[in-house]
């Protein structure tokens, strides 16, 4: 069984970071992908960053140049450095990992971010 467990959110003022954190225990393979979804209020949850295992990047064009995603693959762990975060960034945070070999899709619990003006 696979767990996906997340941490980092909070309260964080306009302009200022926040790092979030997702560890993946279990039948985990090597070749998969990692990354962070968010959903805001009234919206339909979307894609902010993602990793494959050979270090291959998507960020969504609103966090380019703020975000940076990175993994520990010793550690199943994946990452997720906010900067200059701005109000429009609240939402919940998911983890999602998919492993390719058996295109299996697994989400962690959600992480609240909240960026006030």
């Amino acid at each position: 069984q696979v767990q996906l467990v997340e941490s980092g959110g909070g309260l964080v003022q306009a302009g200022g970071s926040l790092r979030l954190s997702c560890a993946a225990s279990g039948s985990i393979f090597r070749a998969n992908v990692m990354g962070w979804y968010r959903q805001a209020p009234g919206k339909q949850r979307e894609l902010v960053a993602q990793m494959d295992s050979g270090g291959m990047t998507n960020y969504a064009d609103s966090v380019k140049g703020r975000f940076a995603i990175s993994r520990d693959n010793a550690k199943n762990t994946v990452y997720l450095q906010m900067n200059s975060l701005k109000p429009e960034d609240t939402a919940v945070y998911y983890c999602r990992l998919v492993i390719l070999i058996t295109a299996s899709e697994y989400w962690g619990q959600g992480t609240q971010v909240t960026v006030s003006s």
